[in-house]
């Protein structure tokens, strides 16, 4: 297979764990004999500093053409410091998503048993939660006709039937390779918004017939997440709920570093860790690159690729049961970002039956003996 790849480092840790996703992709790529091909472009404040525009045009047109986006991280301290500054990092985050049509966003939420005490819940309530949350990422109130008047504001939250099946199919097709179970998280008891959302959903699930469905307010949703985590498979709601409880989700695995999302449009798909640009972090070579490097195999499962991306799946689980990983994770054996990087694809490329030589990986001479 060949692909053309759209690389979007952008700021502070983005090029670093970027770094380590193209890596992986190409010990992928060697081993399943594919072809990706890798163009870079600058997006948030880099791009700013040389163009003054957080998206330019150039990077766009890059990104139209290209069969998937890898993207890093943006944003910068100088911009979040200054209140008054009128283009900022973020604006060019915003403006891909919507040049690009992204309507979908999605985010896996998986623990791993060597990582449970980094959880802020009890060991016994996070493991086994494995879930993957789909959110709708173009309509809703956050698009919605604003006003503002002196002493009131409004926002009007605005769905229609087409924007909800586009998303509903992607998450019941999820559940159908998953563990067939699909929760719908709204406010139907309140809001006309949710019951559309309900009733489009419900007459939907008929041809999905092995897929168990079920209904969930967002507050009660919120409390189960906590209580329950390991109840959910595929989670699907709105654009501002599915904000809040992607961010709730988050944190139960017990590192940002760990998570990649997704965000799929009719055309194209772009593929970036939760985390921020983590500036503080920046030419340090201590950032986790594992949420990167997942990403990169929720791009290869989008281009059809299972077992390529279940592959860097096993090894990044086999990495972490095995003690190894950046310095955060608090694991028996500690190593930099690019050395995190250079494991994985040794091991993908060589396989994952062999012994690890710690003390070699330190040294930067060899991954494996």
């Amino acid at each position: 297979m060949k692909k053309n790849i759209a690389v979007l480092a952008g700021d502070g840790i983005g090029p670093e764990v970027t770094q380590q996703a193209v890596k992986v992709l190409n010990a992928i790529a060697e081993r399943y004999e594919h072809h990706f091909f890798y163009k870079s472009a600058e997006v948030g404040a880099i791009a700013i500093d040389k163009t003054g525009d957080p998206l330019p045009k150039t990077t766009l047109d890059l990104c139209l053409n290209a069969d998937a986006v890898l993207f890093g991280a943006i944003g910068h301290p100088k911009y979040d410091n200054d209140p008054s500054a009128k283009v900022r990092p973020e604006q060019g985050l915003l403006r891909l998503r919507k040049g690009l049509g992204l309507f979908a966003n999605i985010r896996p939420v998986a623990t791993y048993s060597s990582l449970l005490h980094l959880s802020p819940l009890r060991p016994e309530r996070v493991k086994g939660a494995d879930f993957v949350i789909f959110r709708e990422l173009t309509g809703g109130i956050y698009f919605g006709e604003k006003e503002r008047g002196e002493t009131s504001a409004s926002d009007l939250c605005v769905y229609h039937k087409f924007e909800i099946e586009r998303i509903a199919r992607l998450a019941f097709a999820a559940a159908m390779r998953r563990r067939k179970k699909l929760t719908l998280v709204d406010k139907a008891n309140v809001l006309e918004t949710s019951r559309l959302w309900r009733e489009v959903v419900q007459q939907m699930a008929s041809e999905y017939p092995e897929v168990a469905v079920d209904y969930m307010f967002v507050d009660n949703a919120a409390m189960q997440m906590i209580q329950w985590p390991t109840q959910f498979d595929v989670v699907l709601t709105e654009n501002m709920f599915g904000d809040i409880l992607s961010d709730e989700a988050s944190v139960i695995a017990g590192s940002m570093g760990l998570l990649p999302s997704a965000s799929i449009g009719e055309n194209t798909a772009l593929f970036e860790p939760i985390h921020g640009s983590y500036p503080q972090a920046a030419g340090q070579d201590i950032a986790n690159p594992m949420a990167a490097i997942l990403s990169g195999a929720m791009m290869l499962e989008h281009f059809g690729l299972g077992e390529e991306a279940e592959t860097i799946r096993k090894t990044v689980r086999y990495v972490l049961e095995k003690g190894m990983g950046t310095a955060e994770l608090d694991l028996q054996h500690s190593f930099t970002c690019s050395q995190t990087g250079d494991l994985i694809a040794h091991l993908i490329s060589d396989g994952t039956d062999l012994k690890i030589d710690h003390q070699q990986i330190s040294e930067r001479t060899s991954t494996i003996i």
